[in-house]
C-alpha cells in the first residue's frame, strides 16, 4: 500500500501534460550539461523517472533529452547514481527507435550491465546476441576472482532466457567452469570492511574472521548462500549469484533428453544401482565442464540441506533458510532428471528431510518440491509416493489455508504436477474438500488456477459432492473465519477477516448441534455423503457481510461454469438426473450473501437447460420431482430464473418425439400445474413479501402451456381462453401497478402470437413441436436437391438488383 504522500506524487505524475513535461525536460537537460552534475540533477532524474513510469503509455521526451541520457549513461566519469537513473528511464521507454547505445567498447562490467539492461529491454534479437557476446568477451578476459564480475551474471542469465541458442559451446563450457569455481571454492574468510581513511584506520585494525553458520557456529565447510558474516568478498557475492542462476543454467546447458548421444546404450544401465554408484567414483576434475558443474551443484545442495537443520538466530536468516531449501530441492530434481546417477544419493537425504519437515509447519513450502521429486522419480527408485502425498494433501491445506503464498504455490504444484500423478490422481480427487479451503480463503487470486484444475478433479464419483461444496463455498469461508477466531492466533496480528469485528455467532457455534455440521463442512476428504447445511447457513448469516466471504461469493459463478463444462464430459444419464435434482433442491438453499443468490440462479438455470439438452429423457424420468418444484409457489419469485428454465424444458422435451414413455396423463398434470401457477402469479398483487413476477417467466409459462396444448388437442380451448384473458388484462389500467407498460406490451404481444397459432392446430404443432428432421433439415447440406440451387439463384438476383432499389 502507498502512503498518502506517495499517492499524491503518483497522481501528479500521471496528470502532467505534454507541454509541462517538455518544460521539465529542458530543466533536466540544463542540469545534466553541467561539468559536475550535483544533487539537483539526481532529484530531477528521480522526478523524470516517476513521470515516465507512472503511466501505462509511453511518454514523449525530447530527442535532446534522450541523447543526453544515453551520453550520461556511457560516460565513465559520471556518478553511479546518475547512471542508474538514466538506465531506468531509458528502460521505461523501451522499445524505442531513438537509441544509439552500443556495448562493444565498454570495459567496466558495472557500466556494461546498465547499458545491457537497456538494450535487452528493446527486445531486438540481434541486440540480445550482441550483448551476450560482449558479456562473454569481458568474462573471458578476467580471472574468476577479478573485481565486479558479479555485474555480468544477471546479463548472461537474461541473454540465456531471451535467446538460448546464441551461446557457443566454448562459452557454455567457460561459464560452467566459472560457476564451479564460484560455487565450490569461494573464500570462507569474511571480507575486509571499507574504511574511510580516518584517524583510527591503522594497519593494526582487526583482521577479518571466518564466516559463520546461521546459528553462530564457525563455518567448517565451504561457503554457501546461507553462510553469514559482517562483510563479504567478491567471490562470495559471486557464489550467491551463481546459486541464484544455477537451476536455469542447468536446464539450459544440460542434456536434451533422448536426442543426446548414446542415450539408448545408457538406458539399460540406468536402472542398475551398481552402475549408478560406480559412475560417481570418477574423479571430479576429469569430468567435462557440464558434468563437473552438476557434481558441484549436488554437493552445494547437500550442504544447504544440512545448513537448513540449524536454528537461525535471526528471523531474516530463518526466512532465507526456507527459500534456499526449496530451491535446493528443485535443483536436486533437475540434477536427477539430467543424470540418474544422482538419484540414489539424493533419496536418503530427501527422505530424512521429509520426515523432519512433516512436524514443522513453518517450512511446509519445502514439502511441495519434495513431493514433486518423489512423483518424478519414485517409480525409478522403487519408492511409493502415496504416503507423502497423503500427508501433504491431508494436513497442509487444513493448517495453512490462511497463507496466501503457500496457497498459490500449492495449487500451482497440483496443476503443474498433473502429468506426474498417474495412479495417485485419486488422492488429488479425494482431497478436493481440503483444496477448496485454499480457494475459499484466497478466492480472487486462485480462481483462474482452479478453473484450470477443476477438470482433473471432477469424476462421476465426486461430482455431486463437489457441486454441493462449490455452492457452499462462501459458507466455507465464513466457517474458516470462525475457526480462526475460536483458535489462538499464531501471531499478534489476527489472521481472520477484520471487516467484521465481533460476530454474534461466535458463541453459538460452540453448541454441539452445530459442531457436526461444522466438522462436515471442514472435512479433509471426500466422504460421499452430503448433509443439509441450512441450519449452518442460518448460524453463519451474521458473517455474510465479511469482505472475504463477499469476494468468495463473486468467484462461485465462474467456478460453477468450469465445473459443468467438465462434468458434462463424464456424466451418464443417472448422474445427469442427480445433478438436475440437485440444482432444483439447492436453488432454494443457498448461503445468503448479497447478490449471491441471483448470480448463482443465472448459472444454475442455464446449466439445467444444458443438462436437459444432454439428456432429454430427464424431463420424463424426473416428472414427479419437476411437478413438486413447479408446485412450490413460495419460491416462484425468488427462483424466477430456475422456474423459467424448468418450464421451458417441460415445453421442449415433454413429448413422445423425445421419449416414448411420455404419456397424456403426464402432459395433463404438467399443464394443470403450470396453468394454476400462471393464474396465481398474474392475479396476485405485488407486495414487500411477494415481489413482482418477472415478465420473462410469464412469457415462458404461456409458451409452455401452448406447446403442451398443441400436443393434446383437448387442452386448446382452455389455453385459448386463458390467453384471451391475459391479453385483456394487459390492456386494462389495473395491471399498471403490476407491470410496466413495456413489460405489459411484451406479454400482450406474446399472447396474441400464441392465440394466432392455436387457431391452426396443425400449424401450431409443426411450429411449436418440430420434429428432429425439421429442426436439423438435411436439405441445407444436400447438394442433390433443387432447393439449394433455387436459393442461390434468388440470392444472386437480389444481390445484383440491390443497387437499383430505391433508398
Amino acid at each position: 500500500m502507498f502512503t498518502a504522500g506517495a499517492e499524491s506524487l503518483l497522481h501528479q505524475a500521471r496528470e502532467i501534460q505534454d507541454e509541462e513535461l517538455q518544460q521539465f525536460c529542458s530543466r533536466v537537460i540544463k542540469r545534466l550539461q553541467k561539468d559536475e552534475p550535483g544533487p539537483d540533477a539526481v532529484d530531477a532524474l528521480q522526478r523524470l523517472f516517476l513521470i515516465v513510469s507512472a503511466t501505462k503509455y509511453k511518454r514523449k521526451l525530447e530527442k535532446t533529452c534522450t541523447d543526453l541520457l544515453q551520453t550520461t549513461l556511457c560516460s565513465p566519469k559520471c556518478p553511479e547514481q546518475l547512471q542508474l537513473l538514466c538506465a531506468a528511464i531509458l528502460r521505461e521507454r523501451s522499445p524505442s527507435d531513438g537509441l544509439s547505445l552500443s556495448c562493444d567498447r565498454i570495459q567496466s562490467s558495472q557500466q556494461l550491465s546498465l547499458v545491457a539492461s537497456v538494450l535487452l529491454a528493446q527486445g531486438d534479437r540481434k541486440e540480445v546476441r550482441s550483448v551476450g557476446q560482449r558479456a562473454f568477451r569481458v568474462l573471458e578476459s578476467r580471472q574468476p576472482e577479478g573485481p565486479s564480475l558479479r555485474h555480468l551474471l544477471p546479463v548472461v542469465s537474461k541473454v540465456t532466457r531471451l535467446a538460448p541458442h546464441t551461446l557457443h559451446e566454448d562459452q557454455t563450457n567457460l561459464l560452467s567452469k566459472r560457476l564451479v569455481d564460484w560455487l565450490r571454492y569461494a573464500s570462507i574468510q569474511q571480507g575486509v570492511a571499507h574504511t574511510s581513511g580516518g584517524f583510527f584506520s591503522t594497519p593494526r585494525a582487526r583482521q577479518p574472521g571466518p564466516v559463520t553458520e546461521v546459528d553462530g557456529a564457525v563455518a567448517t565447510d565451504f561457503f554457501t548462500v546461507l553462510s553469514t558474516g559482517q562483510h563479504f568478498t567478491e567471490d562470495q557475492w559471486l557464489n550467491v549469484q551463481a546459486f541464484s542462476m544455477l537451476r536455469a543454467w542447468l536446464l539450459h546447458s544440460g542434456p536434451q533428453g533422448p536426442s543426446t548421444p548414446d542415450a539408448d546404450d545408457k538406458s539399460e544401465l540406468e536402472g542398475s544401482t551398481l552402475s549408478m554408484l560406480s559412475a560417481t567414483s570418477t574423479a571430479s576434475h576429469l569430468l567435462p565442464p557440464q558434468e563437473r558443474l552438476r557434481e558441484k551443484a549436488f554437493e552445494y545442495c547437500q550442504r544447504l540441506v544440512e545448513q537448513s537443520t540449524r536454528r537461525a538466530l535471526r528471523k531474516g536468516d530463518a526466512d532465507l533458510q526456507k527459500a534456499c531449501l526449496v530451491e535446493a530441492v528443485l535443483v536436486l530434481d533437475v540434477l536427477c532428471r539430467q543424470d540418474p546417477s544422482f538419484l540414489y544419493r539424493t533419496l536418503s537425504c530427501l527422505k530424512a528431510l521429509h520426515v523432519r519437515l512433516c512436524g514443522d509447519t513453518a517450512r511446509a513450502r519445502a514439502l511441495l518440491p519434495i513431493a514433486r521429486f518423489f512423483l518424478s522419480h519414485g517409480e525409478a527408485a522403487a519408492v511409493d509416493s502415496e504416503a507423502i502425498l497423503q500427508h501433504l494433501f491431508s494436513r497442509v491445506p487444513c493448517e495453512l489455508f490462511h497463507s496466501p503464498m503457500l496457497a498459490f504455490e500449492f495449487i500451482c504444484f497440483c496443476r503443474d504436477s498433473l502429468p506426474l500423478f498417474g495412479r495417485n490422481l485419486d488422492i488429488l480427487k479425494q482431497s478436493f474438500p481440503n483444496l477448496f479451503k485454499l480457494l475459499a480463503w484466497n478466492s480472487p487470486p486462485l480462481t483462474s488456477e482452479f478453473v484450470a484444475l477443476l477438470p482433473w478433479l471432477v469424476d462421476a464419483g465426486t461430482a455431486v459432492e463437489m457441486l454441493h461444496a462449490l455452492l457452499d463455498l462462501p459458507c466455507l469461508t465464513a466457517a474458516l473465519d470462525l475457526q480462526l477466531r475460536l483458535s489462538p492466533a499464531a501471531s499478534d496480528r489476527p489472521l481472520w477477516d477484520t471487516s467484521l469485528k465481533n460476530p454474534s455467532c461466535l458463541e453459538a457455534s460452540r453448541d454441539p448441534q452445530f459442531q457436526a455440521l461444522l466438522q462436515h463442512l471442514l472435512r479433509a476428504k471426500a466422504s460421499g455423503t452430503v448433509k443439509r447445511l441450512a441450519p449452518l447457513h442460518q448460524l453463519l448469516r451474521p458473517m455474510a457481510s465479511c469482505a472475504r466471504v463477499v469476494q468468495c461469493a463473486e468467484a462461485v459463478p465462474t467456478l460453477l461454469q468450469a465445473f459443468f463444462s467438465a462434468v458434462t464430459q463424464v456424466a451418464d444419464g443417472a448422474l445427469t438426473n442427480q445433478l438436475a435434482l440437485l440444482l432444483l433442491e439447492r436453488s432454494d438453499s443457498l448461503y445468503q450473501v448479497a447478490e449471491y443468490e441471483a448470480r448463482v440462479h443465472r448459472v444454475l438455470s442455464s446449466q439445467f437447460l444444458a443438462l436437459c439438452a444432454l439428456h432429454p429423457s430427464l424431463v420424463v424420468e424426473l416428472a414427479r420431482e419437476l411437478l413438486e418444484f413447479v408446485g412450490s409457489v413460495s419460491g416462484v419469485r425468488s427462483r424466477g430464473a430456475m422456474l423459467a428454465s424448468v418450464a421451458w424444458a417441460v415445453g421442449e422435451y415433454l413429448s413422445v418425439s423425445w421419449d416414448r414413455r411420455c404419456t397424456v396423463g403426464q402432459t395433463n398434470r404438467f399443464f394443470e400445474a403450470l396453468e394454476a401457477l400462471l393464474f396465481e402469479v398474474t392475479q396476485s398483487r405485488p407486495s414487500a413479501t411477494l415481489p413482482k413476477c418477472p415478465p420473462q417467466v410469464i412469457a415462458v409459462l404461456m409458451t409452455t402451456l401452448t406447446k403442451l396444448a398443441s400436443r393434446s388437442q383437448d387442452l386448446i380451448p382452455r389455453v385459448s381462453l386463458f390467453l384471451s384473458k391475459m391479453r385483456t388484462l394487459t390492456q386494462s389500467p389495473a395491471p399498471s401497478s403490476t407491470h410496466h407498460e413495456e413489460d405489459a406490451g411484451a406479454i400482450r404481444t406474446r399472447a396474441t402470437e400464441l392465440l394466432t397459432l392455436l387457431k391452426m392446430p396443425s400449424v401450431a404443432q409443426f411450429v411449436l413441436t418440430p420434429s428432429a428432421e425439421v429442426a436439423e433439415p438435411r436439405y441445407h447440406r444436400d447438394a442433390n436437391t433443387a432447393l439449394p440451387l433455387a436459393l442461390r439463384t434468388v440470392s444472386r438476383l437480389v444481390e445484383k438488383e440491390a443497387g437499383l432499389l430505391p433508398g
